[in-house]
């Protein structure tokens, strides 16, 4: 019998106050994600996940001293297994972190244990860009060295199950609140600084990407917004920002109803960021409603999507895409479009 790994990948999210520093050093720490030097970015990733250490910790404190990252992918690891089974595929779902436990590291040595004849990467984020999946797979190809077949689905950022998940999500909140007319939906994403685009990053083209479809399934709302949250620094970052959306419904005198459309289970961003420094910012500015919508999380459709894109990646070589998504020429740096070269 053929063994099966499927490796998912995520962010990763301290499981304690303590670990919050370490966390965030770890994060910083990462040449994606600060582009200098290690002489340089080492001690600079040390400032700032002290600086950023009390902020932090306070905001983790909102969510019982931890992240819910973790068993929200367990969870998820667990549904895509069921619908693996129920479709005959006998895989084992190993789960993969780039900041915090589960480390990649760590976890590909557990992968290498298991012996697998096929490998499936499959990272949770469906919109690549080189500080997420590109970093991840990085540091799996140079800590994994074990046996099997490695394919890697590269992104899904308009593949069918995850637009109806996040469609879905959005008209299950949108029917709670007695279908608001005067409303303007935000689709808010991760941001990241201009300069990481400019070099070729497809990110902000597939989360706009992304944002259309789930736009085209909702006619009934047909006023929509993509803007970014979680800036930090002094850098120029792609925007609008989320706040600054926010603001200007307010002045057209209208409601939001947010839809985080980069993430795909509840983690710091939208359980602080978004459901109560936002929601805050609303209140004060008056803009009502505001509404929430979850993320995909273990919905039928998202995890159904996954299950298609491991079973169609065991069907080919290499990298792809998955999902029909193509990344114009000017992203050159779409993982993609690299292994297509």
């Amino acid at each position: 019998m053929t063994r099966t790994a499927v490796v998912l990948f995520n962010l990763g999210g301290p499981d304690s106050l303590k670990a919050v520093r370490p966390f965030l050093f770890n994060l910083f720490r990462d040449p994606a994600i600060i582009t200098l030097p290690a002489i340089a970015r080492y001690p600079l990733a040390a400032l700032i996940s002290t600086t950023r250490e009390k902020t932090a910790q306070a905001n983790y404190a909102i969510m019982g001293g931890r992240s819910p990252l973790l068993p929200e992918t367990e969870a998820q690891a667990d549904a895509l297994d069921a619908e693996l089974k129920r479709r005959g595929v006998d895989a084992r779902i190993f789960i993969a972190m780039n900041y915090w436990r589960p480390f990649i590291a760590d976890t590909a040595k557990a992968v290498a244990a298991y012996a697998p004849d096929e490998i499936v990467l499959l990272p949770l984020y469906p919109q690549f860009s080189t500080t997420t999946t590109g970093s991840s797979l990085k540091a799996w190809a140079k800590a994994y060295r074990g046996p099997g077949r490695t394919r890697t689905v590269g992104c899904y950022p308009t593949a069918t199950g995850v637009i109806d998940g996040y469609a879905a999500e959005i008209r299950k909140t949108w029917d709670a609140a007695g279908r608001p007319e005067n409303v303007r939906m935000l689709f808010s994403a991760h941001g990241l600084p201009q300069q990481v685009i400019d070099a070729g990053d497809p990110y902000e083209a597939q989360i706009r990407a992304t944002a259309a479809a789930i736009a085209e399934r909702l006619p009934e709302l047909p006023d929509w917004q993509v803007c970014f949250q979680s800036r930090v620094g002094r850098l120029v970052w792609i925007g609008p920002p989320t706040e600054d959306a926010i603001r200007k419904a307010g002045e057209d005198g209208k409601g939001v109803l947010i839809s985080p459309i980069a993430f795909v289970s509840e983690h710091v961003e939208t359980l602080v960021e978004l459901d109560h420094e936002y929601a805050e910012l609303a209140r004060d500015l008056g803009v009502a409603p505001y509404l929430r919508a979850r993320t995909p999380g273990v919905g039928e459709t998202f995890i159904g999507e996954l299950a298609t894109a491991v079973l169609t990646a065991l069907d080919r070589e290499g990298i792809a895409s998955h999902g029909g998504w193509s990344c114009p020429a000017e992203h050159g740096k779409c993982v993609c479009r690299e292994a297509a070269a």
